[in-house]
């Protein structure tokens, strides 16, 4: 909430220059100490939006922002509600654009076609976790969005910074008990995760780049990407970030970086991907906005 503070007095001159996003959906009491938790203030329903749409407005001393997202999918507030409640904050001149953070595949087709069809503000962008170590997006969300025209906002590119390369296999005991730490602490145990480390080091020292520019790079380079989130703590690390647009990988690093982070388990029915060709024949072009994904991505598919 101080970010939102500082952010409002460090663009008060310049707001036509920046495009400002804010969230709701977590309970703002939930972080308040001796604060009895109100259940106004969470969850994804009318009056959680208003308020904490009000509240944040407040901090950035702010008529307007230019998009917001509904956190998380929570499953208990109606689609309809959220969708209606999503447009009347637009029609209000509060908000310029919606974008939903942390959606399952389904819920975002739903809440779409909602708004097409009763003619309300749908889904711009899709914030959602993605890198090397978890590349679950590609199964589902990814044809989802491309089909729907929603921009894909990764976060957790450089997966709580493993991908940093400042890790190594000692680390998991000195690691400080915080919910990153634990985060970074499981990736430490698990030896693919090393593997992928190792590539992303290789192709930094190609590049002459930071392994952090190299794991960025590669996201960036996704179909369907259009603006990493970045969690940088310093001006030294915002620097580095900001770098990884500075080059571009070849489509050989893409392919080994592709290679060592491939999921080892792929789900049905993209499983059943490997049978299309058999079925209804290679001749059959794949549609325009699903031929980046189909190419990149290709999991299963064999050559006949």
């Amino acid at each position: 909430m101080m970010g939102e503070r500082f952010l409002g007095d460090y663009v008060s001159d310049k707001r036509s220059d920046v495009v400002i996003a804010t969230k709701y959906t977590c309970n703002t009491t939930s972080m308040q100490k001796d604060v009895r938790l109100n259940p106004n203030l969470g969850g994804n329903h009318r009056k959680s939006l208003v308020e904490n749409l009000n509240e944040s407005l407040k901090r950035l001393n702010m008529s307007y922002v230019d998009i917001l997202y509904v956190h998380i999918y929570e499953f208990r507030t109606p689609i309809e509600e959220i969708m209606r409640s999503l447009d009347d904050a637009v029609r209000s001149g509060k908000v310029l654009y919606v974008a939903a953070s942390n959606f399952p595949s389904w819920a975002l087709a739903r809440a779409n076609t909602f708004a097409e069809l009763r003619g309300w503000s749908s889904f711009i962008g899709l914030q959602t976790r993605y890198s090397l170590l978890d590349r679950s997006l590609e199964f589902d969300l990814q044809p989802a969005c491309a089909e729907l025209d929603v921009g894909i906002i990764p976060w957790g590119a450089v997966a709580e910074g493993f991908l940093t390369g400042k890790h190594t296999r000692e680390s998991a005991a000195n690691l400080k008990s915080e919910h990153r730490s634990h985060k970074v602490a499981d990736h430490l145990k698990v030896e693919k995760n090393w593997k992928i480390l190792d590539d992303v080091i290789t192709v930094s020292k190609e590049t002459g780049r930071t392994p952090v520019q190299v794991a960025m790079n590669w996201v960036q380079q996704k179909p369907g990407i259009t603006s990493p989130l970045i969690g940088a703590r310093t001006v030294t690390q915002l620097e580095e970030n900001l770098k990884s647009l500075e080059f571009k990988l070849t489509p050989e690093q893409v392919k080994r970086l592709d290679e060592a982070s491939k999921p080892a388990e792929i789900p049905f029915p993209n499983s059943f991907v490997s049978n299309y060709d058999r079925f209804i024949g290679k001749n059959i072009e794949v549609p325009r906005k699903f031929e980046a994904i189909s190419t990149s991505c290709n999991f299963g598919r064999i050559n006949l």
